[in-house]
């Protein structure tokens, strides 16, 4: 059988042909006479083979059922034919017989060198590659190579083009190897243009799409992954349909047909559905009839959700069934067997259900197996189980045991406890298969932004160290106006018992700062260093208890150059702090201090996964006290709540959040009348972006502006003009003893690409605010001369000069007019306050997480929709490293 390879498809006989020398054979065989007349010439006397490059001679014999002494036939030769081929070793054999000595002469199949893909854009190689089955140093096969081309087009049809073609070619290589290429032409995406629905009389067409997944190519679906055509869920729709339809009472519901059609110019879909709707029914008497003698039937019957009367709901009488049998499970009965009996009235077009418990043993847990855990040691796994082995089956506590071991952070998200029949009816086996993640975290990053100008951030984490549930922490970060430096560790159960105990060395320098003509200006510079020490025990399943110790240097400082009086110390006067230059808040927060803290910390927590949580809540409280040593006393109390759950089986998840604070001082550092707050100014509540999205950073709360001026003859007389513009308004966050924030957010789930990819969007409204703090003493500043005699320099005044025919501006160091009149006083600046209301302010917006390669990344369009005076507001933000 002879082969050849044009432009890469292959052309081959259909027919196997058998060579064979008809002069070896007998004319009497050759015209159907009995072959006696020359037996010898018949029998088989030798078997060679020739052409062989990689295989042995006596490995092709091996393949075939020719032997030496047997008669030969011309059925054997063809079966020994067959027998090579079908090795799929061959690329050509031929069998010759010369009077008893059989010659078997083959071409053996390349072997492949190379597999390449050409033409794919929009599925990437490492989506294909693992449905190509040949590799190389393989054996060439064409029948495998049409079985590849099959599975790289059925991808294709999955992915919604079914006008792709893939074409192999083969290029021929010294040593007889080949490199083979698929060539892929793609083709557009296949789209649903049209969705007929026939036969549907109490829906409309509309109501019943928007129970499918596969949605119509529309303008308004141009970002859906939903709009092209895939079989696998044209089937699922017909499910979608049907559970809609018995969820709503019609229990003789079905789908007659289902039919998608190719359009002509071979582009899109059109699916049509025949469906019958039938009769719509009402529950009938539903009961429960349990064979267990811890349940009683009555006691459950009582507690069924559905009455008699109400709509027939098939997805009510599952849950009623997964309801029953989880209540099973938590008496110990794992294997309970729920099955719900219909009866059916169709002139009364009632169904009436009882709930058959059948008999079930109590079930104890024989064995707990733990499988793909190549790092994470069996004890890590093992001690979030909440059954042991020879205890009690207990459904809750399975499904707990689920929780805790995702909230590890170590394994896939779709992690479950299967349960299994043990070596008796009374017992079970736990098998939990995990596949590891990555959980060590190397980040470095490099960058530039409007705020801190150069940054640089490095750190590295291990969730996981040495595979024993421990936490090494260890982060270094730099700008232009902030640094730190810290190191930590968290060993979760202290000598494999429920004491956790987590400890961190720190240091921070942080220069704080306001914005004046859209510069950033530098007010304190804080440098903070210290440790912190923290142990925590479990109360029980969903408390925790956590205690802790801090202590902490701070040392703040103003630059001496632009906010003090007399900086290199050559005056009369020693330097000070000027409340003029630098605002007298800002001269009452510098110095050095001590800060030594105690504190506790109070949770109770039931969320299904603290990492990213989709069911469940939570409540702490937790307090420092400020004042065991040291040079700062306070008591600082903070509350957090949240709730999630799911909204709808789509995937939608709703949280809320809501968390609030309160600091006490223990010590008397002022006068109301001065303008000194008891609690330090770096000691106090901020609040503003991330915390509460449309606003600036410490965009929100009390707060000095400093309003400069400029003067002007208006009706002819002097006035001061403030400067309203934002930009020209110097701006000084002051914190609060008090804040509170509120947030709901609607996570809203994607298509399976925009999954892999980690996006997760979502709706939110934030409100806050953060308030109660000692009204500052503020100052109105008047402009003064600049004379350089000895003579110190003077206020200055407005004297409107009306001498020209235009009134003109004119200063002057005396105070009063000719006529003994007061002038206007040259007003410089003057501090106003603002914002220290409790009125909540509120924003809204739309937001995007996107676990990046880079970190944890999230982007915010929010609107500001109530504000107070003097709130700074920002539409766009975006964070790395920040979840909500």
């Amino acid at each position: 059988m002879s082969k050849t390879s044009v432009s890469g498809k292959w052309i081959g006989a259909s027919v196997l042909a058998v060579m064979v020398s008809l002069s070896a054979v007998p004319v009497a065989a050759q015209t159907g006479e009995a072959l006696t007349a020359a037996p010898q010439d018949n029998v088989i006397r030798s078997i060679s083979v020739v052409g062989t490059q990689r295989l042995e001679a006596d490995t092709v014999r091996s393949y075939i059922r020719l032997r030496v002494g047997q008669q030969w036939t011309q059925a054997a030769g063809d079966q020994a034919l067959k027998d090579l081929y079908a090795t799929e070793l061959f690329a050509d054999v031929s069998v010759r017989n010369n009077a008893g000595d059989i010659t078997i002469e083959v071409r053996e199949n390349p072997v492949i060198n190379r597999i390449i893909l050409e033409g794919n854009k929009r599925i990437k190689n490492d989506k294909i590659e693992p449905e190509i089955k040949l590799a190389p140093r393989q054996i060439y096969s064409r029948s495998k190579v049409r079985a590849d081309v099959a599975r790289i087009v059925e991808l294709y049809k999955r992915q919604g083009r079914f006008a792709a073609q893939v074409e192999p070619k083969l290029v021929q290589l010294d040593q007889n190897r080949v490199d083979i290429v698929f060539e892929i032409t793609e083709g557009p995406k296949s789209k649903v243009r049209q969705i007929n629905i026939i036969g549907n009389d109490k829906f409309s067409d509309g109501k019943l799409r928007g129970e499918m997944v596969t949605k119509q190519a529309r303008l308004t679906s141009i970002f859906s992954s939903g709009t092209s055509y895939d079989p696998d869920r044209l089937a699922f729709d017909q499910q979608k349909l049907r559970q809609f339809y018995l969820t709503e009472g019609y229990a003789d519901f079905r789908v007659v047909s289902a039919v998608a059609e190719l359009t002509p110019d071979k582009k899109d879909f059109i699916i049509t559905y025949v469906v019958e709707e039938g009769e719509r029914y009402k529950f009938g008497d539903v009961k429960v009839d349990s064979k267990i003698r811890d349940f009683k039937s009555d006691a459950l019957t009582s507690t069924l959700r559905m009455k008699n009367g109400d709509w027939y709901n098939a997805k009510l009488v599952e849950d009623t069934v997964e309801g029953l049998q989880e209540s099973a499970g938590l008496f110990g009965y794992a294997f309970a067997d729920v099955n719900p009996q219909f009866n059916r009235d169709k002139e009364a077009l009632t169904m009436s259900i009882t709930f058959d418990i059948a008999e079930a043993q109590r079930v104890f847990v024989e064995r707990i197996d733990i499988n793909g855990n190549t790092i994470t040691q069996d004890k890590v796994i093992r001690r979030e189980f909440r059954l042991n082995e020879g205890d009690a089956f207990n459904s809750i506590g399975v499904k707990r045991t689920t929780d805790r071991i995702k909230s590890l952070g170590y394994f896939q998200e779709d992690l479950e406890v299967e349960q299994a029949e043990g070596s008796t009816p009374d017992r079970i086996v736990l098998t939990t298969n995990v596949e590891e993640k990555a959980t060590g975290e190397l980040s470095l990053s490099a960058g530039f932004s409007s705020i801190e100008n150069f940054i640089f951030q490095g750190s590295i984490t291990q969730r996981n160290f040495r595979g024993k549930g421990q936490e090494l922490r260890t982060n270094i970060s730099y700008s232009s106006y902030s640094k730190s430096a810290e190191i930590g560790f968290t060993e979760p159960y202290l000598f494999d018992r429920s004491i956790a105990l987590s400890g961190d060395i720190f240091r921070r320098d942080l220069n704080s700062f306001n914005f004046f003509n859209n510069s950033r200006n530098t007010t304190y510079e804080q440098a903070t260093t210290g440790f912190q020490l923290r142990t925590g025990v479990p109360v029980n399943e969903f408390l925790y208890f956590q205690a802790g110790y801090g202590l902490s240097h701070d040392d703040i400082s103003l630059d001496r150059n632009l906010f003090f009086t007399d900086p290199d110390g050559t005056g009369p006067l020693p330097a000070a702090c000027d409340p003029v230059l630098a605002g007298r808040f800002l001269c009452d927060a510098i110095g050095n201090r001590l800060t030594s803290t105690l504190g506790y910390t109070l949770l109770y927590d039931t969320r299904d996964n603290r990492i990213r949580p989709t069911r469940g809540h939570s409540f702490s409280i937790s307090q420092d006290f400020a004042g065991l040593g040291g040079d700062v006393r306070y008591i600082r109390t903070r509350l957090n709540a949240d709730k999630h759950f799911r909204v709808t089986d789509s995937g939608f998840i709703l949280s809320f959040s809501a968390e609030g604070g309160y600091i006490h001082p223990l010590e008397n550092r002022g006068s109301a009348a001065q303008g000194i707050d008891d609690v330090r100014l770096t000691d106090r509540f901020y609040l503003g972006e991330p915390q509460i999205r449309g606003f600036d950073i410490r965009g929100v709360g009390p707060r000095v502006q400093r309003i400069f001026f400029d003067g002007e003859i208006q009706n002819g007389v002097a006035v001061n003009v403030p400067r309203l513009e934002r930009k020209q308004i110097q701006d000084d966050a002051i914190g609060g003893r008090a804040y509170y924030l509120g947030r709901a957010e609607l996570q809203i789930p994607l298509g399976s690409g925009a999954k892999e990819l980690g996006l997760r969007p979502s709706i939110f409204i934030d409100a806050g605010a953060v308030f109660n703090v000692t009204t500052p003493l503020l100052q109105t500043v008047q402009q003064k001369s600049t004379a350089t005699t000895t003579t110190p320099s003077l206020p200055l005044y407005y004297n409107v000069n009306t001498s020209g025919a235009t009134p003109v501006l004119e200063t002057s160091t005396v105070a009063t007019n000719a006529d003994g009149s007061a002038r206007v006083p040259v007003l410089q600046f003057e501090e106003r306050f603002f914002g220290d209301s409790w009125k909540p302010r509120v924003s809204v917006g739309v937001g995007v997480n996107w676990n990046s390669p880079f970190g944890p990344f999230r982007i915010d369009l929010a609107r500001a929709l109530l504000k107070e005076p003097g709130d700074d507001t920002k539409l766009f933000t975006f964070n790395v490293g920040t979840q909500f």
